[in-house]
């Protein structure tokens, strides 16, 4: 006999089944899961022969390594749009798999690789170009013309992180953009027509929204732009105490409210100041270690920095380096050939093999440097076992701020004291306060220099910059937002945004200001789970928390970046924060002694909050350019 709880539980059951099964949709799903399978081996694949052939030419810039690059991505891009013409025959947005469903959506954007050949060739021939005129630029040197064989690094960088002669920095600073600037500009031109072109084959207005269709938030621009208004105050603080050293050192060069002269910073791009600490730093007076020199009596090879980096992750219970990594990095610079210098991670999605490429120095700022590409080999290695389209950051910024976010335990003065970089036993309040000045030299000076660099892009992309206006509007950007300016007039005969690797490499940036925004909401977390963070205790503030040898805060950070991207980023951000938004409330925590210090300091010296209008002008037309 069957009971009326029985009859109503069969009843729900065939009414759930008959509105929500349709056996067609059911026996799509079967089918796609088999071609998924395929797909996935298949992208491996390609993937792994792909970055084999990058990597040969970004570790020996030849003539034959570039063709063979460009072969083997000819060669690629023809298979993946045959694959990509069967993926867009499935009707995935009615799949009830979500998993299938999202792995199948990512599949469903080919990229550049939907151009015709033709002209896919082309873009990949125009980007290699670019990078290889940017990897091989050399200049004169400031006092022997006859010396013309100064790159970018290590000779360039190392001249303006420690020369303090105006009239040298104003001639590499120049002489750079001269290298590289006019030598890319058609090339760019070209590069943004195939570009959006490429975008418009994937269902995208322009680049713009294809380059944003991975944040998979309608609303992202309104969210970044509203990140920066929060964040704005601080920086206008530490750039007006900048302004105020600097114009003690150089005088009338620097003026009392206008933008900084960006030579001046101690940075091709001035995107991080940390190298004119010197003569800047809160208490000048308070001696410290100076930890370059120490890694260097201490006898540190660049072997030792990335075994101390890997000791790192290790102790807070992730994964060592295989020995593969050791074999096949390239970790400082050839003598014997040109590569990429630019310091990069790489996967070559065979689950084993991982790899950086630094020209890594026995400097503070390599050994940082060596912990955040670590970091990104890490990540590689703890979501190798998703399929491979999931094989990323939850989005491109997650990637970023997990090196950075190491880094940040790593410049603490507890954890250089642990591993014995810092002498001195213990810290007063004046040398906190210096560090965390050198630090927010890096992480807060960035910020808007991390947003103006898409800002750029993403007006190029729709139209809103054209090639007639590039570099004046480009110095708009700069002056709006970081309140520099160059030492030089300037005009559209140069084309200064190509002296930043990014810019002619085709790689997105906003991710780098994402970065610098979670990496301290991640940092909190962990933090908060390694017993070392307590919003309520003064004895434990945020800037003075370390991870090292925790494996709580360890097994946290695992979880998150196990799941790659097999989630909306949201998903990922929640599993380790408890958040499901991008927040800067971390990052002025972190920073809210040093933000206090400079308020009281800037009114002490009446320093100018802000900036005037340059006097510096950028003209239309090359011949209007004024010496």
């Amino acid at each position: 006999m069957v009971t009326i709880r029985t009859f109503l539980f069969l009843v729900l059951f065939y009414l759930h089944h008959a509105s929500s099964t349709d056996p067609e949709i059911e026996a799509e799903e079967i089918r796609a899961r088999d071609f998924l399978q395929f797909l996935n081996k298949k992208n491996e694949e390609h993937n792994n022969k792909q970055s084999l052939a990058h990597w040969a030419y970004a570790s020996n810039i030849t003539d034959a390594n570039l063709q063979n690059q460009l072969e083997v991505s000819a060669e690629i891009a023809k298979e993946r749009k045959q694959e990509w013409l069967e993926v867009i025959k499935f009707n995935w947005n009615t799949f009830s798999d979500p998993d299938l469903k999202r792995q199948f959506k990512k599949y469903s954007k080919l990229g550049s690789d939907a151009l015709p050949e033709d002209k896919l060739n082309r873009l990949n021939k125009i980007t290699s170009e670019m990078q290889k005129i940017y990897s091989t630029a050399k200049i004169c040197a400031y006092d022997n013309s006859s010396q013309c064989d100064l790159a970018l690094e290590p000779e360039l960088t190392q001249i303006l992180a420690n020369s303090r002669d105006d009239e040298e920095l104003k001639h590499v600073w120049v002489e750079w953009r001269n290298a590289v600037g006019p030598h890319c500009k058609r090339l760019f031109e070209e590069y943004v027509d195939l570009s959006n072109e490429a975008a418009r084959l994937n269902n995208f207005t322009d680049n713009t929204e294809s380059w944003l269709d991975g944040y998979e938030d309608p609303q992202f621009r309104q969210q970044i732009e509203s990140l920066w208004e929060q964040l704005k105050p601080l920086y206008l603080q530490i750039h007006a105490y900048v302004r105020y050293k600097l114009r003690e050192k150089y005088g009338d060069v620097v003026s009392e409210k206008g933008p900084i002269p960006v030579h001046l910073l101690g940075n091709m791009w001035a995107q991080k100041w940390r190298n004119v600490a010197e003569l800047t730093l809160p208490y000048p007076d308070k001696k410290d270690d100076d930890l370059t020199e120490e890694l260097r009596k201490q006898n540190y090879t660049v072997e030792q920095i990335f075994r101390t980096s890997e000791d790192f992750f290790k102790s807070i219970n992730l994964t060592e380096m295989p020995e593969s990594f050791w074999e096949r990095s390239i970790l400082k610079k050839p003598t014997d050939r040109q590569i990429v210098c630019h310091a990069s991670a790489w996967d070559f999605y065979d689950r084993k093999d991982f790899r950086i490429k630094q020209c890594t120095e026995i400097t503070l700022e390599h050994f940082i440097t060596a912990h955040h590409e670590m970091g990104h080999v890490e990540y590689f290695i703890q979501y190798k076992n998703q399929p491979v389209t999931f094989r990323r950051g939850a989005n491109s910024g997650f990637h970023e701020a997990v090196g950075d976010l190491i880094s940040l335990s790593v410049e603490s003065r507890k954890h250089l004291r642990k591993i014995g970089l810092l002498k001195s036993e213990k810290d007063d309040p004046e040398n906190i306060l210096n560090n965390l000045f050198q630090i927010g030299l890096d992480k807060i000076v960035f910020l808007p220099f991390g947003y103006l660099m898409d800002l750029w892009r993403w007006d190029v992309f729709e139209g809103k910059i054209t090639p007639d206006n590039y570099n004046c509007k480009w110095w708009e950007l700069r002056e709006k937002y970081q309140g520099v300016e160059p030492p030089v007039n300037r005009s559209e005969e140069d084309f200064d945004p190509a002296a930043k690797y990014h810019i002619i490499a085709s790689v997105p940036y906003i991710r780098y200001f994402v970065s610098f925004v979670i990496q301290f909401q991640f940092h909190r977390a962990v933090c908060e789970k390694a017993g070392q963070y307590d919003p309520n205790d003064s004895s434990k503030p945020l800037h003075e928390c370390d991870i090292y040898q925790n494996t709580d805060a360890g097994n946290a950070l695992k979880q998150m970046l196990q799941m790659g991207s097999s989630k909306p980023w949201p998903d990922a951000i929640e599993v380790l924060t408890g958040q499901r938004t991008m927040d800067a409330s971390a990052l002025l925590e972190y920073f809210k002694p040093l933000h206090k210090w400079l308020e009281t300091e800037n009114k002490k010296n009446g320093a100018f909050i802000g900036w005037e209008k340059s006097d510096k002008v950028c003209t239309k037309k090359p011949e209007e350019k004024q010496e």
